[in-house]
Order: structure tokens, then C-alpha cells, then sequence
């Protein structure tokens, strides 16, 4: 059997949320979900970026908020199913990795990726982290929301079947440094977890809480 540090996540996220696509995902629309994504529409409308870009877009749920604010919007997903669900709600997305994102350089004002960047192992997050700012413009603001954890690396206790889902889950300080060496963490806020659609991953068995944070692209010199 393969460990979990050489598995390859990417393939198995795609067939666990292949068969999620179907059930409605309510976790994007909690409480502290909608209101971080009003006040980050609030920060793109205050600096007049009108278009944003989620890595891990999923059926499509929040990129419909998006695009009801008024802000254009694109998309990927690894999940192909996902993808043909956020096609259905007339969304412009694509099945594509954050490992080697199929656009050009500095092509958005603004990214978001919510609890998408904890199944990125270690080995492999400054890549993606990477290619995010690359695709961003010089000073764009890129919102990332992640579960907390104590710097450990695990298969979901709470997924009964196979493939399970990866996590990477990091401390507060282990996600400031990485996002820190890639430009400037300028908003960094948690909220405890809660109960039912509050409750992050692993059916109780992890002490966490959510960590939403701004990484601020580095402006040209």
C-alpha cells in the first residue's frame, strides 16, 4: 500500500469530490463564510478590481456570489463532475491543478481559494502558492481559508470510503510563514469551530478552528 507522502492527492480529491458534486455544499454559505467573501467583494469594489479568480471552485456555490456582486468571474477545480455542475449556473470554470494553472501571468485582479489549499501537502504548497501569485496582478489581494492543525499530515478519519481525503494541517504561525515568503500577509483573522455545517473535517477527532487570511502579491519595484 502507498504512504501517505507519495499518493498521489491530486488524482484521489478528484475521485472523492467527483462523488460529492451531487450533495449540496452548505459549508460555503455559513455565517463566517459569507461574511468574510461580503467584506472581501467590499475590498475588491473599494480598490475598483472588477473580476476574481477561486482555485478549488467547486459545484460553483460561491462563484454565483461573486458573479451576483457584479465581479467577473473564473474558476478550476480538479473534480470534473464539479466542474460540469458550475457550468450548469452558467459559470466560466475548468478542470485544471494549482500546480500548473492554464492561464497567463498576472491575468487577475484578485484570487480566493477557501478550504482548498490544506490538501496541498508540504511538499508541493509553495508551488501552488506560487503559481497563485503569478497569475494575480502586482498588489492583488488573494483570500485563502484553511482548518487549523498542528503541523501534521493525514488521511480524513471521517471519509468511510476509499480514496480518503489528504490534509495538511498547519499552525497559524506554519500558514503566516509560508504565505509571508511569497508576499505580504496583511489580514489574518480565525473563527472556533463550530457545530454541524460550522464543524470543519474529521468528525471531532481534531482540535481546530479556520484561518482566513489576505496575501497581498509583491508590487513591481
Amino acid at each position: 500500500m502507498r504512504g501517505i507522502h507519495d499518493a498521489d492527492h491530486e488524482a484521489d480529491l478528484a475521485v472523492f469530490y467527483d462523488r460529492q458534486a451531487p450533495v449540496r455544499n452548505t459549508r460555503a454559505l455559513t455565517p463566517h463564510r459569507v461574511d468574510s467573501r461580503e467584506w472581501f467583494i467590499r475590498l475588491l469594489k473599494a480598490e475598483h478590481r472588477h473580476s476574481v479568480f477561486e482555485l478549488g471552485c467547486g459545484t460553483g456555490v460561491e462563484g454565483v456570489e461573486f458573479v451576483r456582486a457584479g465581479l467577473h468571474y473564473t474558476g478550476v477545480d480538479l473534480s470534473p463532475e464539479s466542474i460540469r455542475l458550475a457550468r450548469s449556473h452558467g459559470l466560466d470554470v475548468s478542470v485544471a491543478s494549482g500546480r500548473d494553472l492554464p492561464f497567463a501571468s498576472s491575468v487577475f485582479p484578485a484570487a480566493w481559494s477557501m478550504s482548498t489549499l490544506l490538501h496541498v501537502p508540504n511538499t508541493r504548497i509553495h508551488d501552488v502558492v506560487r503559481e497563485l501569485v503569478r497569475v494575480t496582478s502586482p498588489g492583488a489581494p488573494i483570500a485563502v481559508g484553511l482548518w487549523s492543525g498542528e503541523d501534521c499530515e493525514v488521511l480524513n478519519p471521517e471519509d468511510l470510503e476509499e480514496p480518503r481525503r489528504f490534509f495538511s494541517r498547519r499552525s497559524d504561525e506554519t500558514v503566516q510563514r509560508i504565505f509571508g515568503e511569497h508576499g505580504a500577509v496583511e489580514h489574518f483573522r480565525t473563527w472556533p469551530e463550530g457545530a454541524g455545517v460550522e464543524s470543519g473535517p474529521g468528525a471531532g477527532n481534531w482540535v481546530q478552528h479556520y484561518q482566513f487570511l489576505v496575501l497581498r502579491t509583491p508590487s513591481p519595484n
